[in-house]
């Protein structure tokens, strides 16, 4: 199944759907290994130490250090990962209104990770933009 392309099909054709729950970021240090129980919604390999993206409450449990609450929004378009401009034209507009957000690409969606207490509004945001294409 071939991912979409067309930015204006992408942009006009989004529908952001809010997730439920609150998501943290959490890191460990190289070579650290993960909680047999850590169950995030991402992982991600750096140098520096390996990243989690994961609710809140598992992080909690596992006694994790975190940062940013956030809420996850899944733009619920496939998205092809070499379409051009669809998260720039995104981020540039919850720039504009001060809010920064956190995207991640997979196969299928891209996925928002914007503030906790901002996050009705971006869906809003996100609403209006697909409207206007």
């Amino acid at each position: 199944m071939q991912g979409e392309t067309d930015l204006a099909v992408l942009i006009g054709g989004m529908k952001p759907r809010l997730r439920n729950g609150v998501y943290v970021f959490a890191t460990l240090p190289p070579g650290q290994p993960a909680p047999p129980t850590v169950e995030p919604v991402m992982v991600f390999r750096e140098a520096e130490g390996c990243t989690f993206i994961l609710t809140e409450g598992d992080a909690a449990k596992l006694g994790l250090d975190v940062t940013f609450r956030c809420r996850m929004i899944t733009l619920e378009i496939h998205s092809a990962l070499e379409a051009v401009g669809f998260l720039a034209a995104i981020t540039t507009r919850l720039a504009a209104s001060g809010m920064g957000v956190n995207p991640v690409s997979a196969f299928y969606h891209d996925h928002l990770f914007v503030p906790a207490d901002r996050a009705e509004e971006a869906v809003a945001l996100l609403e209006e933009m697909a409207r206007e294409a």
